[in-house]
C-alpha cells in the first residue's frame, strides 16, 4: 500500500512523514495555504533519504514551469490537480518518471483519465485539501487501467474503511493529519503514525487478487522499473 502525505510545509514534519513509514512526501506548488517556495522545498528534500519519493503538486501550471521547479527542488514526482490537457501532461511524462493526474470525484474529465500517460490517477473530493470526503463508491467504480491513489477527507479514523471500500493502489492524505495547534499545515506525528499503520494494516487485509493488487510491504519507488504497461 503506497502511502502519501501531502501539504508538508516544514523541514520538521518531512522528517517526522519519513520516521513514521510514509512512501511519499507532498509540497503544494500551488496556490493553497499550505503553498510553499521552492527554495524551501529544495533544502528540506536535501536532508530527506534518497528512497522517499519526494511529489510537488501543482494546479494549472504553465509545463515550463512545472519542470523549472521540478529542476530547482529535486522533487522525483508531479501531480497536476488543474484541468491540464492530455498533451500537457504527456509533455511533462517525458521528462517527470513519476506523474499523477488528479481529479475530482465529480469532474466530468474523469471518464477520460485513461486518455492520460501517467503513473496514476488520484480521485480526490470536490474541493481539494478540505479535508472534505466523498461518495467512495464513485471511486470503487474508477476503472483500473491505471494506478488508483485515494484521497478527500482521509483520517486515520476512516482510512481502513476506505481502503477496504475502494481497494486503491495507494492512498493520501494532509488535512486528516494535521495538528490542531501551530501554523497552518503542521502536522501531528502520532496522527500521521496512526494513518500509516491503519493503511498499511488495511491493505494487506485485502483479500489475494483484490483489484488493487496491493502489496502488502512499503512501495518501493526505486525497485519500479515503470514498465510501459504500467505507464500507459
Amino acid at each position: 500500500m503506497f502511502v502519501k502525505i501531502c501539504g508538508v510545509t516544514r523541514e520538521e514534519d518531512a522528517l517526522l512523514a519519513v520516521a513514521v513509514g510514509a512512501d511519499a512526501v507532498g509540497f503544494v506548488f500551488a496556490p493553497s495555504r499550505r503553498q510553499v517556495a521552492p527554495t524551501l522545498v529544495r533544502d528540506i528534500i536535501r536532508r530527506l533519504p534518497s528512497d522517499i519519493l519526494t511529489v510537488g503538486v501543482f494546479r494549472d501550471e504553465a509545463r515550463s514551469r512545472v519542470i523549472d521547479i521540478v529542476n530547482t527542488t529535486g522533487v522525483k514526482a508531479v501531480q497536476l490537480h488543474g484541468h491540464e490537457s492530455v498533451e500537457d501532461v504527456a509533455w511533462v511524462a517525458e521528462r517527470v518518471p513519476f506523474v499523477v493526474k488528479a481529479f475530482g470525484a465529480d469532474d466530468p474529465a474523469r471518464s477520460r483519465s485513461g486518455r492520460f500517460p501517467v503513473t496514476a490517477v488520484l480521485l480526490d473530493s470536490t474541493r481539494p485539501g478540505s479535508g472534505t470526503t466523498f461518495d467512495w463508491s464513485v471511486a470503487a467504480r474508477h476503472p483500473r487501467d491505471r494506478r488508483l491513489i485515494l484521497a478527500g477527507g482521509l483520517s486515520p479514523d476512516n482510512v481502513a474503511e476506505a481502503v477496504a471500500a475502494v481497494r486503491p493502489w495507494g492512498v493520501d492524505v494532509s488535512t486528516g493529519v494535521e495538528a490542531s495547534w501551530g501554523e497552518s499545515g503542521q502536522k501531528d506525528g502520532i496522527k500521521m503514525k496512526a494513518f500509516v499503520d491503519r493503511a498499511r494494516a488495511a491493505g494487506a487485509a485485502l483479500p489475494e487478487g483484490a483489484d488493487s493488487e496491493q502489496p502488502i510491504v512499503p512501495y518501493d519507488w526505486m525497485s519500479d522499473d515503470m514498465s510501459e504497461e504500467d505507464a500507459l
